[in-house]
C-alpha cells in the first residue's frame, strides 16, 4: 500500500485478516472518499462493537461518526476541519481549543501533534502517568496534557 507522497505501507494484517483487538486508533488525512467507502465505515462499526477503546487523530473522528451514526458524545478535531464536523455530525458536542477529548471509550485528538499528545494520555490511562512521560523524554517530545 502507497499513502501519501508515496510512502510505503507494510502491514502485517488486514481489515479481513487480523486478530481481535483491544484499541482502535482511526488516523486522520484527506478522508472524503474514505467517508463513501462502505467497506472501511462497515469494518469501524463492526470493530466499536468489540474493542474497549477508539481513538482517532485529526480527521478519523469523521470516519467514526460516519461508520456509527449513533456516536453521540463529546469531540474533537483538526481546527481547520471544527466547522465542517459541526455541520456534518451536529449531534456530536465538537470542542474546541484542546489538544484532545476522553469521553470513556472514545478519545479524540485535533491534528498530527496533538495526537502525540494524545497517544501518552493513552498510554497514561492504559498502563501509567511514569511510562508516558518516560516515552516523552525518550521522543525529546514536550508532551502537553489537556488541563
Amino acid at each position: 500500500m502507497t499513502a501519501r507522497a508515496g510512502y510505503k505501507v507494510l502491514p502485517d494484517y488486514s481489515i479481513e485478516d487480523h486478530p481481535p483487538l483491544d484499541v482502535l486508533i482511526i488516523s486522520g488525512g484527506v478522508h472524503a472518499s474514505e467517508m463513501k467507502n462502505k467497506v472501511v465505515t462497515d469494518w469501524i462499526k463492526s470493530q466499536s462493537h468489540s474493542v474497549k477503546l477508539i481513538a482517532t487523530v485529526c480527521t478519523g473522528i469523521f470516519l467514526l461518526a460516519q461508520a456509527v451514526q449513533s456516536l453521540s458524545c463529546k469531540v474533537t478535531t483538526h481546527w481547520e476541519d471544527i466547522p465542517d464536523l459541526r455541520k456534518m455530525f451536529s449531534h456530536l458536542t465538537v470542542i474546541d481549543g484542546v489538544r484532545w477529548v476522553d469521553e470513556g471509550n472514545i478519545v479524540s485528538s485535533g491534528g498530527i501533534s496533538a495526537g502525540i499528545d494524545m497517544s501518552l494520555h493513552l498510554v497514561s490511562r492504559l498502563h501509567s502517568e511514569d511510562l508516558a512521560a518516560k516515552t516523552a523524554h525518550q521522543m525529546e517530545f514536550a508532551w502537553t496534557r489537556n488541563t
